[in-house]
């Protein structure tokens, strides 16, 4: 057990290191969503009025309705970045030497996936942080009560990062196939607009947004951070980070580089 703690522990300080090195990735982590925030939330409330949360029955402002879908950001765009770095560390040989550790596979992947995550939050709570200042500010409790539902959110966007960059085996490659992952992620949620608002739109864009697993996430996220429980979106959300880590763990291969090299 002691050996499974150290080689967790080494994991996350390795992280936390190269987060600590790499300020730019921690701004431009909180410039994405306050960009939303402090700007473009002027203007859509200008045009929308207030917003609704519908099982709720209760009119909030449009900058305190989004304020859930932009932490959900952060951790969509922190998940896909740290795939990233799995695609580099796989390229650099790094992983393999991680992976000839005498410690199961699936918990040195597992431990990835988990201090990406933590260090995640630690920029989710940061923006949140901005944000109160800002005035937009949720109940006190709700940011505690979030917590794990955003850790889960991040575990499984993680995974869901580490699924894809499997499937990747140049890094050339990867950020064409991150946008084609990521904006349609967050556009087709109830991230920015209600799911109603959706439906006023349009059938078939109502059912794409419904549909789309970050919008279950950010839906966690929103009725925990307002101190509510959506069983549905807990369920989703469970459900897809254990296929994702699943499927994660079995098609990982650390030879594509090698592979890819040697021809």
């Amino acid at each position: 057990m002691n050996a499974y703690w150290q080689c967790f522990n080494g994991i996350v300080l390795r992280e936390w290191l190269r987060f600590v090195l790499q300020r730019t990735r921690f701004l431009s982590a909180l410039v994405r969503p306050l960009l939303w925030l402090l700007v473009f939330a002027a203007g859509f409330r200008a045009a929308l009025g207030i917003a609704i949360i519908e099982p709720y029955d209760t009119y909030i402002p449009y900058e305190v309705y989004i304020i859930p879908g932009l932490a959900c950001m952060i951790l969509l765009f922190n998940g896909m970045q740290g795939s990233l770095s799995m695609v580099y560390d796989r390229e650099m040989g790094s992983m393999r030497v991680l992976l000839t550790s005498p410690l199961p596979r699936t918990f040195l992947l597992c431990s990835k996936l988990l201090a990406t995550s933590l260090i995640s939050l630690l920029q989710v709570y940061a923006f949140l942080a901005i944000a109160w200042v800002y005035g937009v500010q949720p109940p006190a409790m709700g940011l505690l009560i979030a917590l794990p539902a955003l850790l889960l959110v991040a575990l499984m966007l993680s995974a869901l990062g580490l699924l894809l960059s499997n499937a990747i085996r140049q890094l050339e490659n990867f950020a064409g196939v991150m946008n084609f992952v990521i904006f349609p992620l967050f556009f087709l949620s109830s991230a920015l607009y209600p799911l109603w608002k959706m439906r006023e739109s349009s059938e078939w864009l109502y059912w794409l947004c419904a549909l789309n697993p970050f919008t279950h996430a950010v839906e966690l996220v929103r009725f925990a951070l307002y101190e509510r429980f959506n069983p549905l979106a807990l369920a989703v959300c469970v459900g897809l980070t254990l296929v994702f880590v699943l499927l994660a763990v079995l098609t990982f291969n650390p030879q594509h580089a090698a592979v890819r090299k040697a021809t």
